[in-house]
């Protein structure tokens, strides 16, 4: 029965998909349907849901970057966004309690300090489907936000540690050889090539570590997390990270439809519900005031602040060991699944559309900016840069070599991702740091000043190209403008964005292969 339950989980993920909506929505509804004709969650589904998380936290951890969790305006958020949600939820739902409503009569202070902090996380898996499909993983508050669900997760495991009364072995201290052992891993994973081989060392090296952590009672997941650590700075880690992609999301969907087969909520749990996922504004707000205080941009705050704006499947374990340990009624495990998948269903437009409310009402959200900014946060200069190239991904750089061959010093690359800025630099490269779907960006640059006549956009995806054309038609640009595609139905909403040229980037590929081979018939092969 789990692989009909899949099979319908599908085609809900393709129905909602049809409007506007990460798949994700769909497995929930097709959980909650299930579970309203009296189905339950069996072990394929379950075990489905496990490895996917396992595997979530691997990727995680391999693009980690361990640095980025001292920056203050992540611990710093993470910890006060906490503490004060905590308090507020708590102190909100006891109060409540005095109302006479059945579902919240009877609360003690206590438990309901305990709630609070089960609604007090954000979803890593949430966050993380988004800024993939956004191909903002990378750009500063997708950073930002992953650090903060990162410092989430680690006070997740510390009461997991303490409330399940698991005690860790003392061969936990074995674990700490991992530190050494990764050159070995590095060895390893340098030699698997780019087939089968990586993909089994992934799978192995998530699943495996995860089992010994399980072993020595500490959490899996965890431990998958800390081993895609150890190699996060491994040049093959972001090559390991995209070929368990596919592998990631097949699971998850084991995990999302479990969300839904976790009850059928009463009306009266129902309600509660939704009065917890109409309360997310106090969540989004408290992140957005506690990052501006960071002195990050209102742009990068907002954009931070909707990626968090949901609870977290953190929360239903919370609320599981409460039910188990017995502080907690079985009926909140239900109101809280219920009241993560409402603000699922209501983040996720939410952050398909943050580029464009963030225009709409930039100039009110301006007025809480810190008047001192972060270095990554200050205006860019790009000199008297004729071409701006945006994305200097493997193609952008190759674009910026041989248009530099021709043009010189005219050129100028442009990407969102710090660590990329400086390795181009240091190859001698005249790279900034910004983001062409940024408003403020264009606003700092003063581009009607500026000698730019080319700008090529070799981002991510689609809706990125598509969102830069009309931050540049915003800002009054009346150059050429050229993109990257992979699909040809792409090319004519470029076109209508005002996109001047779109190239397949596989059959740009291929026209290219043909002409350096063709040389070998002719007898003046290509070398370059």
């Amino acid at each position: 029965m789990d692989i009909l339950w899949i099979v319908l989980a599908f085609f809900f993920g393709l129905g909602v998909r049809q409007v506007g909506l990460p798949p994700l929505v769909g497995y929930l509804l097709a959980g909650f349907l299930l579970a309203s004709q009296g189905a339950i969650g069996g072990e394929a589904v379950q075990r489905f849901a496990d490895l996917g998380i396992t595997l979530l936290l691997f990727t995680i951890g391999l693009k980690l970057d361990i640095g980025g969790l001292k920056q203050p305006s992540v611990w710093g958020t993470a910890s006060a966004h906490m503490l004060l949600t905590v308090l507020l939820f708590g102190a909100g739902l006891y109060a409540l309690g005095s109302t006479g409503l059945a579902v919240v009569s009877g609360l003690d202070f206590p438990t309901a300090l305990l709630i609070g902090f089960a609604l007090s996380f954000s979803s890593t898996v949430f966050a993380v489907k988004v800024l993939e499909e956004k191909g903002e993983m990378s750009a500063l508050y997708g950073r930002v936000a992953i650090g903060i669900l990162i410092m989430q997760d680690i006070a997740a495991v510390v009461f997991l540690a303490f409330s399940t009364g698991k005690i860790p072995s003392p061969w936990a201290l074995m674990l700490l050889g991992f530190i050494p052992l990764r050159f070995a891993l590095a060895w390893i994973l340098e030699r698997c090539g780019h087939g089968e081989l990586l993909v089994l060392f992934g799978l192995s090296l998530a699943l495996g570590g995860a089992q010994l952590f399980e072993l020595v009672n500490l959490k899996g997941d965890l431990g998958a997390l800390l081993l895609g650590v150890l190699l996060a700075k491994h040049a093959k880690a972001s090559e390991l990270s995209r070929v368990l992609y596919g592998f990631k999301d097949l699971f998850l969907v084991g995990f999302f439809l479990n969300i839904g087969l976790s009850g059928t909520p009463s009306l009266a749990e129902f309600g509660m519900a939704m009065l917890l996922a109409l309360a997310i504004p106090l969540k989004v707000g408290l992140f957005f005031f506690l990052l501006t205080r960071f002195r990050l941009r209102a742009r990068t705050s907002m954009l931070t602040a909707l990626g968090l704006a949901n609870y977290s499947e953190f929360g239903l374990i919370v609320g599981a060991i409460g039910v188990s340990s017995g502080w907690l009624d079985s009926g909140w495990l239900t109101i809280i699944a219920m009241a993560l998948s409402i603000t699922f269903i209501l983040a996720s437009p939410l952050n398909t559309a943050a580029h464009d409310i963030y225009m709409r009402i930039r100039t009110r959200l301006k007025h809480y900016e810190h008047p001192q900014r972060l270095p990554e946060e200050r205006p860019i200069d790009v000199g008297d840069a004729r071409i701006l190239i945006f994305g200097m991904g493997h193609v952008g750089a190759s674009a910026y070599d041989n248009l530099q061959k021709k043009f010189g010093q005219d050129v100028t690359g442009v990407d969102l991702d710090a660590r990329t800025v400086a390795s181009h630099r240091s190859a001698g490269r005249k790279v900034v740091l910004g983001s062409a779907t940024d408003p403020d960006f264009w606003s700092r640059l003063h581009l009607t000043d500026t000698r730019i006549e080319l700008i090529l956009l070799a981002l991510p995806n689609h809706q990125e190209d598509l969102q830069a054309a009309r931050e540049l038609a915003e800002a009054g640009y009346h150059g050429k403008i050229a993109a990257t595609v992979k699909f040809d139905d792409e090319v004519e909403a470029l076109q209508q964005a005002g996109i001047h040229a779109a190239f397949n980037l596989y059959a740009e590929a291929g026209s290219g292969f043909a002409e350096h081979a063709s040389g070998l018939l002719t007898g003046q092969p290509e070398t370059g």
